[in-house]
Order: C-alpha cells, then structure tokens, then sequence
C-alpha cells in the first residue's frame, strides 16, 4: 500500500498561445516560480517588521535593495549552481539548458553563494559588517526554502527513495514503486523547524554573525539527514558508495557555522 501522488498540475494558469514571427508562445504562471514570490513577499513582509523596530540601524528603502540584489542571487547563483554542480556534462552538450529555469532545477547551495554576493555588496555600499547583514537576512531565508520545495514536490521531482514506510508515494516521474516524499520532508526541515530553530534563537541578543552560525548549522544537518533517504541525481550517484553531493557541500557549512557560534567577539548592541 503506498499514497498516491496528487497530480497537481504545474502550471497555475496560461495565456495564449500567441503567435509571434510564426513561432508559438503560450505564457504560463507556474507553481515552482509562484513559490519562489511567495517567499520574496513573506521576506519583505518580515524584513520590513525589523527594521521598523531596528531603532534606526535599518530602513525600508535599504531592505528593498536587500531583497533586490539577494532574490538575484537566489536565482542566478541557484541556477547556475545547480548547471555546474549536477548538470555540467549537459551543460557542456547544451549551453542553452543553462536558462531553462522554467523546467525547474535550482541549487541551494548554488543560491547560497550568489546570495552571499549579493550581501557583500549591500555590506560595501551601505557601510556594514558583513556578518550584520548576514545575521538580518539568516532568520526569514527558511520561508523562501520551505515554499521551494513545495515547488519541488508539485513538480515531482527531488522524490526519495524506494521504501516501504505508511507514508510512502509513489510518483508519476519515479516510477512504479513507493518512495519517500523527501521534499516534504525538507519543507518540514529546512523550512517549518529551520524557521522555529532561528526564531528561538534570535529572542536573545547574540553575537555578531552567531545567527548566520546557526543558520549554516541548522540546514547542513537537516539537509545531511534528508539525503540519507533522498534519492541522489542519476548523473551523479553516490560518492564513495555511501554520499551524496548535497551531503559533501554541507559539511562545511555545518563546520563553518559552529565557527561563527563559537568565536569570540563582543555581542550586539
């Protein structure tokens, strides 16, 4: 016995199809890129709430260009994260594939670089301390990975694997047998318990970059605990029989966040 998919159709809704120099074009609004605002608007929502109660040390106008330049990290550094690190053999075949982001295929690790990028220069123009940018924009990043793999599941894609659990589903794109639904599991992770994890921990005034810490702490091991049941990129597999390649780019972020917790430097004002 195994759940069936619910065979939700990606696409919210289309126009058209257009005509247009004898080629046609159908625009559509999809799920996976609806996700992607819903976390943007939720960010904005929460970043604005601090910093009208940040005395000062941030405005809205500034939190705007935060977002800006960090949605574009999002989306450039995930793509292109996600073309080098799983897809580079098709990329090389295909440059074009590159900016297929509609057929879904977004690295967070790939995102996380591209968002630092972005923070690094929001630091320099603004005059701040990196990691006080960092420690600003750690707290409402789960929202944005939650509602992504959502996105994922709709998508049915990034399933588990085989297994015989209660829960198991079997998905249209996995093939005849039961999986794991892993991107819910992640949404719950990465998403839900990140969100209440960093919550928790920014009650309290914490050093400089400590929220940024746990952070990198807390989605390392969700997602190293996620991908002992997620099912590994075909083109990829297992590294030394047993890991996989989101397991291998997280360790150092759980590695480089205890450092951030641990260090000493003077706590916030």
């Amino acid at each position: 016995m195994a759940l069936s998919y619910p065979h939700i159709d990606p696409i919210m809704f289309s126009v058209g199809p257009f005509e247009i120099f004898g080629h046609s074009f159908e625009p559509a609004l999809r799920w996976y890129g609806f996700m992607y605002l819903v976390g943007f608007i939720a960010a904005l929502w929460l970043l604005n709430r601090k910093a009208d109660r940040s005395n000062g040390l941030w405005n809205r106008d500034q939190v705007s260009d935060l977002l800006f330049y960090g949605f574009l990290g999002v989306i450039l550094g995930g793509r292109i994260g996600y073309v080098l690190f799983y897809n580079f053999d098709l990329f090389l075949a295909n440059p074009l594939y590159l900016f297929k982001i509609y057929d879904g295929g977004m690295s967070f690790h790939g995102g996380l670089i591209g968002v630092i990028l972005a923070m690094l220069y929001i630091a320099k123009t603004q005059k701040r301390q990196f990691f006080a940018v960092a420690d600003m924009v750690a707290p409402v990043v789960p929202i944005g990975l939650g509602a992504g793999r959502i996105g994922n599941f709709i998508n049915d894609e990034l399933w588990g694997r085989v297994t015989d659990v209660p829960w198991a589903m079997i998905f249209p794109n996995g093939g005849p047998l039961p999986r794991h639904p892993s991107q819910l599991y992640q949404f719950a992770l990465e998403g839900v318990a990140l969100f209440t994890l960093l919550y928790w921990y920014t009650r309290k005034p914490r050093q400089v970059g400590a929220v940024s810490g746990m952070f990198l702490v807390g989605y390392g091991i969700f997602r190293i605990i996620v991908e002992t049941v997620r099912q590994p990129d075909p083109q990829l597999g297992f590294y030394f029989g047993f890991i996989t390649m989101g397991q291998i780019l997280s360790v150092p972020m759980v590695l480089f966040g205890l450092y951030l917790i641990y260090r000493h430097v003077p706590k916030k004002a």
